[in-house]
């Protein structure tokens, strides 16, 4: 709003009181140095030199201003303009930009709606510096992060003289907050004060809640700015804030009236159905307006006259006047500074238009047949600027009988929509192009010197038609002129919305009409002189440009869209040259002329008898049109030569209006209520309301023509007199078809309007125009938009043109460039979702953009009664053009939905606009079903209770003595004292350390002889041994037993990240209670180093010893403990959910493990496994130092971290040892699977064989990740590997090996769940590939000894077969319980030690936290029994509660990575009910803001959900632990404390 509202002068700002204008010669170059940088004929750096230099001597004022005087200067400003019934014509100096799109009243309109606004504030995203330097280094500016805004006092003020407390206990407050959190809410219009009849009183108090809430969206938006502090909790406060306040929202939503709303993200009303999961369907506004008149009759246009002379042909035509007046000018080219070039005589294109036809037919040829025969299609491909060589080359190949098809000049390969342009052309058999010698030198060229074939387009023959090509046909050659019939005379292009190009035929016969129609409505003469503005190859430009000037002998002036740029005067100043009596523009080159019009006073329009404005249709033309008419009717412009006309390329002409002179009544003007037309219902407004549209007629019907408006959807039925419908035409003079689309073409050319009671009306068949509108009073035409620009949002329509409108009127060309707007609609979660595009101007701030960005939402929000779903700012000039300008809408949006339109600014509002998600769910209270009838319930369904165990070991006990694992060891060095158990590969893959068993028990006894004898520990004391992945971890591990002491296995810190490394050891080894650290000599060094004091109080260490080179001792007698419970050894993780946990394992526990492995892996002395896994915990620990010990098999040990400098080391290794069995953890995996996946051909030449392998086991406590598996699987396929032995383990905290598919038994078998249902805790089996199926693997068969029951998480009871619940164990390799600190063993007592409900109530049990369900599959396991399998669905602590609903993480982060190529990962949380989505982007950063749109409709589209939060950061921010599972609760931590550097943060309204 630099402009006033109704001025529209652009003021400088010397007090808030005073505006004075610049003078008028500074405006007029500063409107040019405008329109040339919005159409990118100067540069930016160019435009700002220039501008810096005009606006120089006025500088010094404009400086000394408070912005936020200025700000609210503005507001009243555009508040109190003029009302737009008085005519403020006179002071307005025609330079408001965006004329085009404005009407004085909608401006004014727009500006009142803000001002009820003010000024809000909404959470600005926060971006990366980098992200900023996109489109030039001037225009950036760092995001402002301080938290005092000039103008936030004056609202402070206002707040306080408003009410006495601004925080008054007022309803609308609470509506008002919310409102700020969640963008605008949707109907926010002029409710307050209309919805009541004493608006007054009510508005009144409506101001005092509203400055009272503007303090608190202040302070809400501060918060937010400064660093992701919590926001408040905004579910609260919706729930008690009820609809009554403001009735007319009901209707403006299709909601239930007086329907609380219970969350933030639950914003509708459904029920649920089976899963719930129904989508809310909007139900249809009792109270929306419904069209009332009776049905309207078809309108007849004036019968044809009968002129005696008509030819019965165009060729015959110019057959006549190419002989008979052949010095007559046909046409005039201009060059880019207006000087004719050349003028085209009747005589002149009668003979080179035969020439080109002769040449055409008889000298081109392939294999000595004539390439090209009569009726074949012909591409037409000339530049803007020459018209006289299309209209030569047109009548050429009408006069040849060949189908001419014209078409844009392609510029590059890429140009938007080109592909579909191709489409067009294969689909026409296309095969020679014609073009002149000046484009096809600028054609993009191949190596070989030829025109490159373009994207999608067919190989075609380029024939330059110019003098020296073409040749003079003999004397006796005459091209055959006939009678126009039904033939095809040339094919037309368009573009659908959805982008793709049809090709529209015309006959000879229309052809003919639609001239004679024409030339009647337009009443042309012989001879007249007119000047055309329009591109003369498709549409009104060729019309009346090339076709029906022929058929009247015109003189057309041909003005190119190039000179226009140059100097937008252009064609006025040749209509007062060549003293023309029509023009034909569009409301475009009325404005440009408006903005560039000198005083100049010898310009007259006296002449004009019709300004033909060939988009008279758009709503916005009325703007212009008046605008025009204000300026230049003191040039001698009439106003009734204006004359809109309506057209369609189907129909071509469908309406104009006629010269007064045919005796026609006036023009008329409709106010239409805005509201009223979204529900296609016509309302006149009478009152001066903000949301009106104002229309011009486009005249009456055209001659010959019989034209309705029928029904949008279904049936043709016909309107009603006061409904807004689609306008049907049929004449003579309308295309046929689409080309090779007979569906589409039966369709729209031939459609049979009926009558309410099912009769058609007529027996011709009519083509829909895509025309949207109806007949008003005296027969005029009304037109209110376009069928491709509707935007069908909840059960209303809304034209994109008119939202365009409300955008540009909001602060016109201060952030944007005019006419550089794309709005478009999405389809989202079952309904459209409107999206804004605008190029933002290099000069606009982040915070100039972002408050503008606001207004928009609210301006859009108050006039149309529509949320906008998502609106994006992108760099100036790089939104796809269209071949004349304009924006290529359908490219834009395939870029959009393809996350290639690199925006610098995006904001999304999916709280506001998506009205239709699934009810939330709500839990039944006291409804709690007993157990008798759970009991009851799954016998009667036929469910067996969902029970499974492996294979029963209580008889392989033996019962004479239990075995300590010290025992083993001491044994087997006795018994097979050099049998190698343990070998260690380096990176190299050479070993580098092994281990006997003699040798192991040596180097235990001297570790516990240091334990002793240096350490002086007793039996009981707990050791953390702080080794690197080898043998020397093993030898202490098992020195502490004989020892007596626990040790406890602590990974070493990592050298080059001390600070987060260091800290976790630090914690273990404190709560672990250890009195000594066991070590290396290096990490010891590095555990009392300088780095480390700077991270811990290195003080605090206990005793370190090193046990580099310990002295050969035997020792006196192995520790034997009293009972098998005694505690074994302590086993700390870290849990996905950043728990750091710490579980007791007894010796029990500990022999009974390894013998459940060995049994289930069939382990002995003479097996070989292969082992890539960190030993610090759970399984890994248990398979790297227990295993082997136990049963005697060699382990070839693999530690994970030397993969990342020789990623094939364990592949290569299994290979080499021939291990028929590997354990892998998914980081592994995923290390292969990335770093091998194109090397496979190299590992084979290097005789690289997994053949061997029997089975391959990822360790892992979480649900098995099924595609990363088989992708595992089918890249190494061509090594070996059966698809057969990729499997996966399950384990937790409670029991480190509940599954472990082990050597025998049924393959892992895969399930396909409906996830809708799971996130209601229940299983639905589904087919594969069915929509929302989710594939679920099998976590590998259960443990021997190992038994697992489904229980309900909340009453604690059995579950039926295939029923989600906690899965339970019990086994006898239980953990024993947690190790904490003292006091808090009652919480986690129920973990290790439950029982259930009803039932079985003896057995006890071990709550793992994880969810999942058994099922009887139809396979046999080894014992003959039916196999049960046990099915993983992720851990309770994980799950997300949203809307009432279970979710799992991992689900949303699925869907999340799909949606873009460059999201590497993903993981979500939630933070005070919102969901906050993270991605890893692995791409340029200009694609950061792409992703956030993306990310936002997924999660919508599969989820439900309505994301918060977008944060785009680098690759590997996401932390992961060792086993390669995401550690979401650290990085919600650091969200929460501002460390993740983003790249960008998107906050969704």
């Amino acid at each position: 709003m630099a402009e006033r509202g109704s001025s529209g002068v652009l003021m400088v700002m010397l007090d808030p009181g005073i505006a004075t204008p610049l003078p008028a010669g500074v405006r007029e170059k500063l409107a040019e140095l405008e329109l040339e940088l919005s159409e990118g004929d100067i540069t930016q750096k160019g435009y700002e030199k220039k501008r810096g230099k005009l606006l120089a001597p006025y500088i010094p004022q404009i400086q000394g201003v408070d912005p936020s005087l200025q700000i609210d200067h503005r507001i009243h400003a555009s508040a109190q303009a003029a009302p737009p019934g008085s005519k403020q014509n006179k002071p307005r100096v025609a330079n408001s930009r965006d004329e085009r799109f404005r009407s004085d009243l909608h401006t004014e309109a727009v500006q009142a709606a803000l001002a009820k606004y003010k000024e809000r504030k909404m959470p600005m995203p926060s971006k990366r510096r980098s992200v900023l330097v996109q489109s030039s280094v001037e225009a950036c500016t760092p995001p402002d992060t301080s938290s005092a805004s000039e103008d936030e006092g004056s609202l402070r003020r206002q707040g306080r003289i408003c009410s006495s407390s601004p925080y008054q206990a007022h309803p609308s407050v609470e509506h008002w907050f919310n409102r700020v959190i969640q963008g605008s809410s949707t109907s926010s219009s002029a409710s307050s004060t209309s919805s009541h009849p004493g608006g007054r009183a009510h508005h009144s108090c409506n101001t005092t809640s509203a400055s009272a809430a503007t303090v608190l969206a202040d302070l809400m938006a501060h918060t937010q700015l400064d660093g992701p502090s919590a926001p408040p909790d905004v579910t609260g406060l919706w729930e008690r804030s009820v609809h009554e306040e403001r009735p007319q929202v009901a209707p403006a939503r299709g909601l239930p009236r007086g329907h609380t709303h219970t969350s933030v993200l639950e914003t509708a009303d459904g029920t649920d159905r089976g899963d719930g999961e129904a989508t809310d369907v909007q139900h249809p506004d009792p109270n929306q307006p419904k069209p009332e008149g009776g049905e309207m009759r078809a309108l007849h246009g004036d019968p044809l006259g009968v002129i005696t002379n008509w030819p019965p042909s165009l060729l015959a035509s110019l057959q006549r006047w190419g002989s008979t007046h052949a010095k007559s000018p046909c046409l005039t080219a201009l060059d880019n500074t207006g000087k004719p070039v050349y003028t085209l005589t009747y005589g002149k294109l009668w003979t080179r238009s035969q020439k080109l036809a002769f040449t055409l037919l008889n000298k081109l040829s392939s294999r000595n047949e004539p390439l090209l025969r009569p009726g074949d299609r012909v591409a037409l491909v000339f530049p803007n600027n020459d018209p006289v060589m299309f209209m030569v080359a047109f009548y050429g190949c009408l006069l040849a009988e060949l189908v001419p098809v014209p078409i844009e000049v392609p510029l590059t390969r890429k140009d938007a929509g080109g592909q579909q342009v191709g489409f067009l052309l294969g689909s026409c058999g296309v095969t020679l192009a014609l073009t002149t010698d000046a484009c096809q030198k600028g054609l993009p060229k191949a190596q070989t010197g030829e025109v490159v074939t373009f994207k999608g387009w067919p190989r075609l023959l380029w024939f330059v038609t110019d003098g020296k090509h073409v040749v003079k046909p003999p004397k006796d050659w005459h091209p055959p002129i006939r009678e126009a019939g039904d033939e095809i005379a040339y094919i037309e292009y368009k573009s659908s919305k959805e982008g793709s190009t049809m090709g529209i035929t015309v006959s000879h016969s229309a052809m003919l009409a639609h001239c004679h129609a024409l030339t009647q409505a337009c009443g042309y003469t012989e001879g007249e002189i007119i000047t055309n503005v329009l591109d003369f190859k498709r549409d009104a430009g060729l019309w009346h440009g090339v076709l029906t000037s022929v058929m009247n002998r015109l003189h057309v002036i041909s003005i190119p869209y190039s000179l226009m740029k140059v100097n937008p005067l252009s064609w006025i100043q040749k209509v007062h040259t060549y003293k023309a009596r029509v023009a034909v523009v569009k409301s475009r080159d009325m404005h440009w002329s408006l903005l560039a019009q000198r005083e100049q006073r010898d310009i007259s329009l006296s002449s004009l008898r019709m300004l033909i404005v060939a988009d008279g249709a758009n709503p916005w033309s009325i703007s212009s049109c008046d605008a025009f008419l204000n300026v230049f009717q003191a040039r001698g412009l009439r106003p009734e030569a204006i004359c809109p006309c309506a057209s369609s390329s189907e129909a071509m002409t469908v309406a104009i209006r006629r010269p007064p002179e045919m005796g026609v009544p006036p023009p008329g003007k409709a106010v239409l209520s805005m509201s009223g037309l979204s529900y296609g219902v016509i309302r006149v407004d009478t009152e001066e309301k903000l949301s009106v549209l104002t229309v011009q007629d486009v005249g009456q019907v055209m001659p010959g023509a019989l034209v309705c408006v029928i029904q949008l959807e279904g049936t043709p039925y016909l309107c009603r007199m006061d409904e807004v419908g689609e306008i049907c035409v049929s004449s003579s003079s309308t295309g046929i078809s689409y080309y090779g689309l007979p569906g589409m073409t039966k369709n729209v050319f031939e459609t049979i309007p009926v009558t309410s009671s099912g009769s058609p009306i007529s027996d011709r068949t009519f083509t829909r125009t895509s025309l949207l509108g109806f007949i008003g009073p005296d027969n005029l035409v009304f037109v209110v938009g376009k069928l491709d620009g509707l935007m069908a949002v909840s059960g209303r329509r809304h034209n994109a043109d008119d939202v365009v409108a409300t955008a540009l009127a909001v602060e016109p060309m201060k952030f944007v460039y005019r006419g550089r707007i794309a709005v478009f609609s999405v389809s989202v979660l079952h309904d459209e979702r409107i999206v804004v595009v605008a190029e933002q101007r290099p000069d606009a701030s982040e915070e100039d953009s972002f408050q503008w960005m606001s207004r928009v939402l609210q301006a859009i929000d108050s006039i149309h009664q529509v949320g906008v779903y998502c609106l994006a700012l992108v760099p100036a000039n790089t939104l796809p053009k269209a071949p004349l300008g304009g924006i290529h809408i359908s490219e834009s949006k395939q870029r959009f939905l393809d996350g290639a339109l690199h925006p610098c600014n995006v904001l999304m509002c999916p709280h506001t606009c998506v009205t239709n998600l699934p009810k939330p769910r709500q839990k039944q209270p006291g409804t709690e079903v007993g157990p008798a009838s759970m009991i009851v319930g799954n016998l009667v369904a036929g469910k067996r209770i969902a029970q499974a165990c492996g294979r029963d070991v209580s008889q392989l006990e033996d019962h004479d003595q239990f075995l300590y694992l010290q025992d083993v060891l001491q044994w087997r060095a006795q018994a097979t004292p050099d049998h190698p158990l343990f070998l260690l590969l380096n990176a190299k893959g050479t070993v580098a350390n092994t281990a006997s068993c003699v040798q192991l028990h040596k180097r235990a006894e001297r570790v516990a002889i240091a334990l002793m004898e240096r350490g002086r520990l007793n039996t009981g004391d707990h050791v953390a041994l702080v080794y690197p992945p080898g043998i020397d971890l093993i030898a202490t591990f098992y020195g502490c037993l004989y020892a007596g002491c626990v040790p406890v296995t602590v990974r070493p810190p990592h050298p080059q990240n001390l600070t987060t490394t260091l800290p976790t050891v630090k914690m273990i080894v404190e709560v672990s209670k250890s009195v000594c650290i066991l070590t290396t000599q290096a990490i010891m060094k590095l555990l009392k180093s300088k780095e480390a004091a700077a991270a811990v109080d290195v003080k605090a260490w206990p005793l370190i010893l090193d046990t580099d080179d310990l002295p050969r001792k035997r020792i006196p007698q192995i520790y034997k403990p009293p009972t098998p419970e005694m505690l074994a050894y302590l086993d700390f993780s870290v849990s996905t959910t950043g728990i750091l946990a710490g579980v007791k394992m007894s010796h029990a526990a500990t022999s009974a493990l390894c013998r459940s492995i060995k049994l289930q892996c069939e382990l002995y002395p003479s097996r070989q496994i292969a082992i890539c896994l960190d030993p610090y915990c759970g399984l890994g620990f248990a398979l790297w130092c227990l295993c082997s010990v136990y049963s005697g098999h060699q382990s070839i040990l693999v530690p994970p971290l030397e993969l990342e400098t020789n990623a094939s080391l364990w592949l290569s290794a299994v290979s080499q040892y021939k291990a028929r069995v590997t354990f892998c953890s998914y980081s592994v995996m995923e290390m292969c699977t990335k770093g091998l996946g194109s090397q496979t051909e190299a590992l084979r030449l290097r005789s690289v064989n997994l053949s061997c392998v029997r089975t391959c086991m990822v360790v892992a406590e979480e649900r098995p990740r099924i595609a990363l598996t088989q992708s595992f699987s089918k890249i190494f396929k061509d090594l070996g590997l059966s698809p057969r032995a990729v499997s996966t383990t399950f384990g937790c905290r409670v029991n480190v090996a509940v599954c472990l598919q082990g050597t025998s038994g049924p393959d892992p078998t895969t399930v396909y769940l409906d996830m809708r249902a799971l996130r209601h805790d229940r299983v639905r089996l589904v087919e594969r590939g069915s929509p929302h199926s989710l594939p679920l693997m099998e976590s590998g068969k259960i443990l021997p000894g190992v038994k697992v029951i489904i229980a309900n998480t909340e009453t604690k009871g059995p579950l039926g077969d295939s029923h989600l619940g906690e899965i339970w164990v019990s086994s006898p390799h239980n953990a024993t319980g947690y190790y904490t600190v003292y006091g808090e063993e009652a919480l986690h007592a129920d973990h290790f030690s439950t029982r259930l409900s009803f039932g079985d109530t003896q057995t006890v049990w071990a709550r793992t936290g994880y969810l999942g369900f058994l099922r009887r599959t139809e396979l046999t396991d080894a014992s003959g029994e039916r196999h049960d399998a046990l099915y993983v669905v992720g851990s309770l602590d994980e799950t997300l509660e949203l809307r009432g609903m279970r979710y799992h993480p991992i689900d949303i982060e699925t869907s999340v990575i799909r949606s873009h190529k460059s999201i590497a990962e993903c993981a979500v949380f939630t933070w005070t009910n919102l969901l906050v989505v993270v991605v890893e982007l692995e791409g340029s950063e200009q694609e950061a803001l792409d992703l956030v749109a993306l990310v936002t409709n997924v999660v919508l589209e599969e989820h439900y959900l309505i994301v918060g939060v977008v944060v785009v950061v680098d690759p590997g921010v996401i932390p992961i632990n060792s086993r390669g599972e995401k550690q979401r609760m650290h990085l919600r931590d650091g969200f929460l404390a501002d460390q993740l550097d983003p790249i960008y943060v998107a906050y969704n309204m």
